[in-house]
């Protein structure tokens, strides 16, 4: 009797089923994807009804004769790939080179554990051809506006730019941000504070917050100054107090954007980093010993915030155990998804509550610890019973104006003695305010008039984008990671600080699209696409007849695109902005980095000016502050843009073509060496810092450097990495605590 076969994508998820299925069963994996629509072509036939041909994917043709030669042999066939939409194609196109005749068998794995392995065979199913029809419309979707618009924009821009369907609308939310910060007018406003006294000597804060009318708003110093004169001339008598006890519930075990958003926030994870390391605690991680390699934790892309029953036993087990029956609800805690949720798949939880993180601290790195801790503390923390405080709100009348204080005094602190996420924490938390009656009369000690002005809004992170995305409804939670990942690849955006900035050519390319392909930017149309491809998953909807639409509208923009759209290559605008050299008029331009300046008399006038442009397309010439002196020259060296991020060169090219990198002006840390830390960037586009003094010197590290010198060993330069600082001299090893 023939083996059976069962086929994952991973390798690594292939090396934990054979320690639960034995002999019985022969394990291949496909190494994702094997096959996909062909990169020299568009490989969509749309005249005979978008059918796609699909081809080998380049070096997947080893994995695809090794199953098909052990699918000849095998008595039963199972199909083992993740359990979602691009799962669903890969078992797909593993049947279509099997074979029709082959007795297929869809299994799915939503923990790697001995039961959720053996569950998922012996429940096996077939395959959901809905499912595959919504990842191949969502395939043809990307693919005919990828190839569509990608050549229009190599034509008028820049050679080797694309757009990406759903890409293009995170780029447009990116851009709307940016113009809304430079537009932002920022108002002045005032906050007058009290020091307050009562009879018994306690002292405690309240803020001016209402007048008779109603709420005030101070916007002028004058106006706090007066108000302030006249509360000295009146007593301040406590009119109102309120006291309430409020329960606060623990958050549900994680979906992948709230993962993704707190992996963000409290470990200063990548969206992208964080499903990597995700996807490796699903599918399995070497325990050691008996135990060998062990899935972690449930499988990682899903909206739903459901977990089984056998779960929440298990952590009510735990929590039980572990903290006493005062931090355990009677009954579990159920939470409801989201009316768009798919809930396909559990939250995300740990495989197993009782392996604790300090259990599995010996066998995994330090991020994937981490991000094992955050999940497994969360999940915990969501069968626990609430936090529980009391707060106090006091109102203060002064003449016309009433001041307001606050203050709370946590009286359990129920989950959060496990998890606190950003949106548990009270903003007004502080010291709980004194005994107090309404009537009592307050002495004032002093007042505080502070100037504020109001911000602009933030831009966004890449977790604060990723929260804007689900809330908006565009992309899913296997896209997340990608899209925010893929705006940067391609240099449409930016970071600073943290920050995502859209560049100049991000700007220019989401100019164009909005001017030309107002539906494929358009937020609203785009989610009611994604709810179109869950309509097609569920039976609901026909994806030709999905694609037929589509395609409809798209191609009336991309007739009046390829009709209307001016080359930027070509095109010069003259400026009534005088050349500093020779007295003709600047020329604005267009270059992949921006706008820039050149003077109308070239060739024989060869000045060029940097500019930026504002939202009313006003230009403002940006001044090169100068770095340095150029040692071939004389000249000033001034800051620069290209390929691999920033250098150093000399103001007076082309004459002089002097260049050098960008000093960050900190020493190199390594023992009797002179060079400086310049920052550099890899073909991959990662910045690094290293020595100035390459090859002599072999330094490099992605850490910050900050300075030093180190305690132990008194190195010049010492470096910072997430929350810690370290010296990375060699044989020294200092670290902060």
């Amino acid at each position: 009797m023939g083996k059976s076969l069962l086929i994952v994508e991973s390798p690594t998820k292939m090396k934990t089923l054979a320690k639960f299925l034995g002999k019985d069963f022969t394990i291949k994996a496909t190494y994702g994807h094997i096959k996909d629509l062909p990169k020299s072509k568009i490989g969509v036939d749309i005249e005979k009804g978008f059918v796609p041909h699909f081809v080998i994917v380049k070096g997947r043709s080893k994995a695809v004769d090794e199953i098909k030669k052990m699918g000849a042999d095998a008595e039963n066939i199972y199909i083992g790939s993740d359990p979602d939409r691009e799962g669903e194609a890969i078992a797909f196109h593993v049947a279509e080179i099997l074979g029709k005749k082959k007795n297929i068998k869809r299994v799915l794995f939503h923990e790697i554990t001995k039961k959720g392995v053996l569950d998922a065979l012996n429940n096996h199913t077939t395959l959901d051809p809905s499912k595959y029809d919504a990842q191949k419309t969502r395939r043809i979707l990307d693919r005919l506006v990828g190839y569509k618009i990608s050549p229009l924009l190599w034509e008028k821009v820049s050679y080797g730019l694309s757009a990406g369907r759903v890409q293009s609308v995170a780029l447009r939310i990116i851009c709307d941000r940016e113009e809304e910060i430079e537009g932002f007018v920022k108002e002045e406003y005032w906050i007058i504070d009290a020091d307050l006294e009562l009879p018994s000597g306690d002292h405690f804060k309240a803020t001016l917050e209402k007048n008779s009318d109603g709420k005030i708003r101070i916007s002028s110093g004058k106006e706090a100054e007066k108000i302030n004169d006249a509360i000295k001339k009146s007593p301040f008598i406590v009119t109102n107090v309120e006291v309430k006890e409020k329960n606060i519930s623990p958050q549900p075990a994680f979906i992948t954007s709230r993962l993704q958003q707190e992996a963000s926030r409290k470990l200063r994870f990548s969206p992208k980093r964080t499903m990597m390391l995700a996807q490796k605690l699903y599918e399995g991680v070497d325990m050691g010993g008996e135990e060998g390699l062990t899935g972690l934790i449930t499988y990682m892309r899903t909206d739903s915030v459901r977990v089984s029953s056998e779960a929440v036993d298990a952590a009510r087990q735990y929590i039980g155990a572990n903290f006493g029956k005062e931090y355990l609800p009677k009954t579990p805690h159920f939470f409801k998804n989201r009316k768009s949720a798919q809930d396909a798949h559990e939250a995300i939880r740990p495989a197993y509550a009782h392996i604790t993180p300090e259990k599995v601290k010996p066998y995994l790195d330090k991020d994937l610890f981490s991000l094992y801790e955050l999940i497994w503390k969360r999940f915990i923390a969501s069968q626990m019973v609430q936090k529980k405080i009391k707060t106090k709100v006091v109102d203060i009348t002064v003449g016309d104006y009433i001041f307001v204080a606050r203050g709370s005094l946590v009286l359990f602190d129920g989950f959060t003695k496990m998890y606190e996420e950003e949106g548990d924490l009270e903003p007004d938390e502080a010291a709980y305010l004194p005994d107090m009656k309404v009537g009592a009369k307050v002495s004032l000690v002093d007042t505080q008039l502070n100037q504020r002005f109001t911000m602009p809004p933030p831009r966004f992170t890449e977790a604060s984008l990723i929260k804007t995305l689900e809330t908006k409804g565009i992309g899913r939670p296997s896209t997340y990671a990608t899209i925010v990942t893929t705006v940067q690849d391609r240099s449409y955006v930016g970071k600073d600080k943290g920050k995502l900035v859209p560049a100049a050519l991000g700007r220019t390319v989401n100019n164009l699209l909005k001017g030309f392909f107002p539906t494929i930017v358009d937020i609203d149309f785009t989610a009611k696409l994604e709810e179109r491809l869950d309509q097609i998953e569920s039976g609901k909807a026909n994806w030709v007849k999905s694609l037929e639409k589509f395609y409809g509208a798209f191609e009336k923009e991309l007739s009046v695109a390829q009709d209307g759209m001016k080359s930027l290559k070509k095109e010069e605008k003259e400026t009534d902005i005088p050349c500093e050299k020779c007295g003709k008029n600047m020329l604005l331009r267009w270059g992949k980095n921006g706008e820039y300046m050149v003077c109308s008399g070239k060739p024989v006038c060869k000045n060029k000016k940097n500019v930026v442009l504002d939202s009313a397309g006003a230009i403002k010439i940006v001044e090169q502050e100068v770095k340095g002196t150029c040692s071939q020259c004389g000249g000033n060296l001034v800051e620069k843009s290209g390929r691999f991020g920033r250098f150093l060169a000399c103001s007076n090219y082309p004459v002089c073509k002097y260049t050098e990198p960008y000093s960050l002006g900190f020493s190199c840390p390594n023992e009797d060496c002179i060079g400086k830390m310049v920052e550099k960037t890899s073909k991959k586009k990662k910045k690094f810092v290293s020595c100035s003094r390459y090859p002599d010197c072999s330094f490099a590290t992605n850490a910050e450097p900050v300075e030093g010198p180190c305690p132990s060993c008194g190195a010049p330069t010492l470096f910072a990495y997430r929350k810690n600082t370290s010296c990375l001299r060699k044989d020294c090893g200092w670290k902060s605590q």
